[in-house]
This record gives C-alpha cells, sequence and structure tokens, in this order.
C-alpha cells in the first residue's frame, strides 16, 4: 500500500524535529505559513541541518500543501511541549550506600549525563581533581561534538584550595574553562560555589559534591538528579547571562 506525502513527509520530518524542540519548530512552522523561504537565521545557524531535512522534505511533495506541512510542525511543538513538561527527579548520593534503601551513586548519574549530551555541556564545580571516568566522558562527548563550558574556582577567588588549580583537570582535554574572576566579586568572601552538570538544557545535577573523586565516590554528598520541565534550561540560560554581562571569563 503506497503512502501519502504527508505520511512520508512525517517520517521524514520526525527526527530533525525532535532536535528542534518546540519554540523553533513554531519558528519554522510561521515560515512554512507564509509560504516564504526558510533561511538559517529565522531558526539558529547551530539547527541547519535539521531545517534542511525538514524543507528538504517538505518541498519533495509536490503535492504537499505547505499549510500542512506548518500544521505538522505545530503539532510536533505541542507534543514536545507536553512531553518537556514531565519532570522526572531523582535524589543520588556520594559515599556509602545502604541495600535497604537502594539510590543511585553521584558517579553514575554524572557520567550518565555527560555520555547523553548530544550538542551542548555545562559543569560548575569549586574543586575538581582529574577523574578518569568523567575524562573518558567528556573526552567522548567532545569526539562527537559536543561543545563543553565549565566553570571552576581558582586559587586567587578561593585561597584555600589545596593542589593544582581546578582548571589544571580539564587541561589535557582543550578546555579552555571559564572563571569568577576576583575584581568582579561583591567583596573578598564570594566563592564560586556552585556544583552543576547541564546537558542539551533538557537535563540538570545539582550536588554538593565537587568534580573530584572523594566527591563523586568516597564524601557523603547528596543531589538531585532533574530531567524535563524548565530548570535545566533556566540554569544554562543564567551561564549565559553571567557570561554575557562579564561576570564571568574565560581564563
Amino acid at each position: 500500500m503506497s503512502s501519502t506525502p504527508l505520511e512520508r513527509f512525517q517520517r521524514a520530518a520526525a527526527a530533525p524535529a525532535a532536535v528542534l524542540g518546540p519554540a523553533r519548530l513554531r519558528r519554522l512552522a510561521q515560515r512554512f505559513e507564509n509560504g516564504a523561504y526558510v533561511s538559517y537565521g529565522d531558526i539558529e545557524q547551530d539547527f541547519r541541518a535539521e531545517v534542511d531535512a525538514i524543507r528538504d522534505a517538505a518541498f519533495q511533495e509536490d503535492d504537499l500543501p505547505l499549510v500542512a506541512v506548518a500544521a505538522y510542525l505545530n503539532g510536533a511543538a505541542t507534543a514536545l511541549e507536553h512531553q518537556e513538561s514531565a519532570v522526572h527527579v531523582e535524589p543520588v548520593w556520594s559515599g556509602p550506600t545502604s541495600h535497604a534503601v537502594p539510590v543511585r551513586s553521584t558517579a553514575q548519574a554524572l557520567t550518565g549525563v555527560v555520555e547523553r549530551a548530544g550538542r551542548e555541556l555545562l559543569l560548575m564545580t569549586y574543586s575538581a581533581v582529574s577523574y578518569p571516568p568523567l575524562q573518558a566522558a567528556l573526552g567522548a562527548a567532545v569526539g562527537r561534538g559536543v561543545r563543553v563550558h565549565i566553570v571552576v574556582e581558582t586559587f586567587q577567588g578561593a585561597g584555600a584550595i589545596c593542589g593544582e588549580e581546578p582548571a589544571a583537570a580539564f587541561r589535557e582535554l582543550g578546555f579552555e574553562p571559564w572563571h569568577w574572576p576576583a575584581t568582579r566579586r561583591p567583596d573578598r568572601r564570594g566563592l564560586m560555589h556552585a556544583r552543576i552538570v547541564v546537558a542539551d538544557r533538557q537535563e540538570l545535577l545539582v550536588s554538593s559534591a565537587d568534580l573530584t573523586q572523594p566527591g563523586v565516590e568516597n564524601n557523603i554528598a547528596a543531589g538531585l538528579l532533574v530531567r524535563g520541565g524548565p530548570a535545566p534550561e533556566r540554569a544554562a540560560e543564567h551561564f549565559d547571562a553571567l557570561c554575557a554581562d562579564g561576570t564571568l571569563e574565560r581564563m
């Protein structure tokens, strides 16, 4: 049984639509509704492959009205919005475990978030020492094209960190970390104390554990792994704002 033009378009557009997400899909749908040529600037340069895939799938079907394409994209955006609104929150712990109350370990949650990232990773930590499982996960992320941003505390900012500068933990991976310059702090007691990991603005790990083996595995530290909802994106947007206004700077 042959498929209709709309069915063929839907099959081709499903995967790139999921990557674009609700807001970009609605902007793209508006362009199709207006019958206008879709340019990358209307969506975002980073998503040109997905825009190309949807546009090509639409224009390959001569009998497919552009209003039908727009209707599909708006429907996909609504479905994704419902999916993203479903928030899953799970506690994570470092240190001793209890067989009576099984919980996800910080080490497992940390590497899992990094391994699931497809586009963007943000890590913020007070202290950091090279931790092989994290180094391997970050190296693999870079290999698949993930943009990685790391924010660390510094000797100048904290004064109480022992050993090497936290940024040294990521030197072998070629990262240029961000930091909070001492001159930008309201007083000398201000510390870069955030400990979070954000993947693709869809997953957020908040923990009291530093990115060190003791912090992730040995110390008793607690945190939350959040999937979905607005929290992961708000955390990434706050980082963006701190960079834009100069609060955070490249080292």
